[in-house]
């Protein structure tokens, strides 16, 4: 009788007494007043839509999302095409320098040998123009020096005759060359 005396009285062996829900309104405890209103409050979010407007949301914000990524894939897609497009174009702008190296060599080195062309011409000219030079300067001393010659044996075949013909051997010469005209006529 000791056992039931406690069990009423909501002891236990222990010695300390647990308080004893009893029963509210419509025979509802506390916690079954919480679960009633959870399932009408869950019932009224179910009645109004509420799963499908955050479902709505959610799919906005998935097909956001999906916008984003393929949004960001393109331009990853455009990055790499210019990344691409910038390679090509620095792989051509080094044949293309390597063609100019190239070309500005051959360009020097064909104006060297035509420089050096020039030169052997020039020089060849310069000294066909001093041998042409030479050649009239001697020609020139040598007609000057006729010329003195020339002068020189005029005034001693002058000193020569004036010394050695008188008017005598004049008039002898004289007669002697019109005797010889008659002769051919």
């Amino acid at each position: 009788m000791a056992e039931a005396a406690t069990h009423s009285t909501g002891t236990h062996s222990t010695g300390t007494e647990v308080p004893h829900a009893s029963p509210t309104a419509l025979l509802l405890d506390p916690t079954g007043w919480v679960s009633l209103a959870m399932a009408v409050f869950i019932a009224i979010l179910l009645w109004k839509g509420v799963p499908r407007l955050i479902g709505g949301m959610l799919d906005g914000q998935i097909a956001a999302i999906r916008n984003r990524l393929d949004e960001a894939r393109t331009l990853r897609e455009e990055a790499e095409k210019l990344r691409d497009e910038y390679a090509r174009k620095i792989a051509n702008v080094e044949q293309e320098t390597a063609a100019m190296v190239a070309n500005a060599e051959a360009e020097a080195a064909a104006v060297l040998t035509r420089a050096k062309a020039d030169a052997a011409e020039l020089a060849a000219r310069r000294g066909r123009i001093a041998k042409d030079k030479i050649a009239a300067a001697e020609r020139q001393a040598i007609a000057d020096i006729r010329a003195t010659a020339a002068n020189a044996a005029a005034r001693a075949a002058a000193t020569i005759i004036a010394d050695h013909h008188g008017a005598d051997a004049d008039r002898a010469l004289v007669d002697r060359t019109i005797a010889g005209l008659n002769r051919v006529n």
